[in-house]
């Protein structure tokens, strides 16, 4: 990891202190590390989403509920969206709520768009409402793209599309927001929108169902061997406080004077050396958990759905003119999201004690764990 954070970085702390930020879909992976980090820069935050599915879960492992105004409401619904926010007035909204997996999205496809789509348009309905609003950050993915698996990584002007529901869904999830920012959030005096793509975000806390990480920690917990499909498919792999890094980045320009300048579109990608098969991850991860790591074994149903082989992102644009670049190496996001699972399994460690512990080490003030009750140290 470098030295010294880059510098938009150092800015994040004096930019988010007393905003008052909303978060959707706090309950979730990417949602709980955001949520964790903007309380750590001392930002007022609210979060609506469903509750958390049942099993582990790194919302209530860290204990985000006695951090935040924690609301229950559900995107889908515009009725019930407006009734968890309904005196609700802020600075910043950072869209996340979703449903998040492509596989999911072939068994219920209306919920999927639902979700996605639809539940953007909601969200954005409820936020061009809100008189003290500067910026909307809507989180979308690099599957967004329509995926010709060609080699060059996709950049921000390429088209959209998805040949899978979840894939398309995010394709509109672009479409509404762009909708949205010419035709609500286009005048001098109005907040800005802008959208957000990520690639294969990996990190501790994420216990979804069949993504590669939690996968293989669920075997290696339950002391069974796991069955990876695609080893030889290409993701750019990133550790979850890469992109929250620059979600951050671009929710500060967007509240600034000049937030016009920075409502379009945004890759967040890992460097090129992190465009890696699937295979080689997860081997990865089984030399950072040591003895006791799941057996891996490579298969394929013959029924399985279509996922693309090949797919890249290029976040020169976010590089070039926010100052953004990936931190971490590849093996030091996987030595990092190991640490974190192995803490949680051994109950060796306060979870969200540890979690700080890494947001800050990210932002360039490592910190141990005993050290950080009551403090607040800052990413500058």
């Amino acid at each position: 990891m470098p030295d010294n954070p880059p510098v938009p970085m150092k800015a994040l702390a004096g930019c988010f202190s007393g905003k008052r930020v909303l978060v959707t879909g706090h309950t979730g992976f990417k949602g709980s590390w955001l949520s964790l980090w903007l309380d750590r820069l001392g930002a007022e935050v609210t979060g609506v989403a469903l509750e958390p599915p049942p099993g582990p879960s790194m919302f209530e492992m860290v204990g985000l509920s006695s951090m935040v105004d924690h609301r229950i409401g559900d995107i889908r619904s515009a009725e019930d969206f407006e009734r968890a926010t309904a005196e609700l007035d802020v600075d910043l909204v950072i869209h996340m709520a979703a449903q998040s997996l492509v596989r999911p999205s072939y068994e219920n496809p209306v919920d999927t768009f639902a979700t996605n789509a639809t539940g953007t348009a909601v969200v954005l309905d409820r936020a061009r409402r809100m008189p003290s609003l500067k910026g909307v950050v809507v989180v979308t993915s690099d599957k967004c793209y329509e995926n010709h698996e060609w080699e060059w990584p996709y950049r921000e002007t390429d088209q959209l599309g998805g040949a899978d529901p979840y894939s398309a869904s995010k394709g509109c999830t672009e479409i509404v927001a762009s909708s949205f920012r010419r035709s609500y959030f286009a005048g001098d005096d109005t907040a800005h929108i802008a959208t957000v793509r990520a690639g294969n975000v990996i990190g501790g806390g994420d216990w979804a169902v069949d993504r590669l990480i939690p996968d293989i920690i669920r075997a290696t917990l339950a002391g069974t061997a796991v069955t990876i499909r695609n080893p030889a498919s290409v993701r750019p792999w990133q550790h979850v406080l890469e992109p929250l890094s620059g979600y951050l980045e671009i929710g500060r320009r967007l509240m600034e004077e000049d937030g016009a300048d920075f409502a379009e579109a945004w890759n967040f990608g890992p460097s090129p050396s992190a465009f890696q098969e699937v295979e080689p991850i997860a081997r990865k991860l089984q030399a950072a958990w040591g003895p006791g790591a799941a057996q891996i074994a490579f298969g394929k149903r013959p029924d399985e759905p279509h996922e693309a082989r090949l797919l890249t992102l290029d976040s020169s644009k976010a590089m070039q003119r926010l100052g953004w670049t990936p931190r971490l190496t590849t093996d030091e996001a996987i030595t990092m999201t190991a640490e974190w699972y192995r803490a949680a399994a051994e109950g060796s460690l306060d979870m969200r004690e540890l979690t700080l512990a890494q947001i800050d080490r990210f932002c360039g003030n490592p910190t141990s764990t005993n050290q950080l009750e009551g403090k607040r140290p800052v990413c500058a």
